[in-house]
């Protein structure tokens, strides 16, 4: 659907489409680079026997925290590569941290950056990445397992500032 070219001052246009309608990757080459963070967090739900196996240290393919850790930041570092309209970022930080409480596990990566765009993608996709690792390593004794409450917590940086969900 064909929009109006966006606005600075106009925040509700969408900016991955140009005036007639088509995507097209966002201009930055006139942004001022800033120090930008952006923090993700997720859920995924499982079976109490399941949670056992995974703070015990005794699933078959090994740790899964340690793995999925790993995986969520090569997530981070890859998303330009998943996402067709998202900016390739030089990534300064990732950091992605896992918190259990029986039966779930909740993944909270911090994305940061100098740059010229966001790091939400980054920090979104290392999350999403993170938890999609925990469910294939444990899919074998869980298959029922539910991600669930993946969103933005928060971001700083660039001309928009900062930003707290009220979630």
């Amino acid at each position: 659907m064909p929009q109006n070219p966006p606005s600075k001052d106009d925040k509700n246009q969408l900016t991955h489409f140009d005036v007639s309608g088509k995507a097209h990757m966002v201009d930055v080459g006139e942004k001022k680079e800033t120090h930008r963070i952006a923090i993700a967090s997720g859920s995924i739900h499982m079976k109490p026997e399941t949670m056992a196996l995974v703070l015990a240290g005794q699933a078959d393919k090994g740790d899964v925290l340690g793995i999925a850790r790993i995986a969520a930041i090569m997530g981070a570092k890859k998303t330009s590569e998943l996402i067709p309209l998202c900016h390739p970022v030089g990534l300064t930080k990732v950091t992605v941290d896992f918190t259990t409480e029986n039966p779930c596990v909740t993944c909270r990566a911090q994305a940061e950056t100098m740059g010229k765009t966001g790091v939400e993608m980054e920090a979104l996709t290392a999350v999403q990445v993170g938890l999609l690792t925990i469910y294939d390593m444990l899919k074998a004794v869980d298959r029922g397992m539910v991600m669930t409450d993946i969103h933005l917590q928060e971001k700083s940086g660039g001309q928009s500032g900062h930003w707290i969900s009220e979630k």
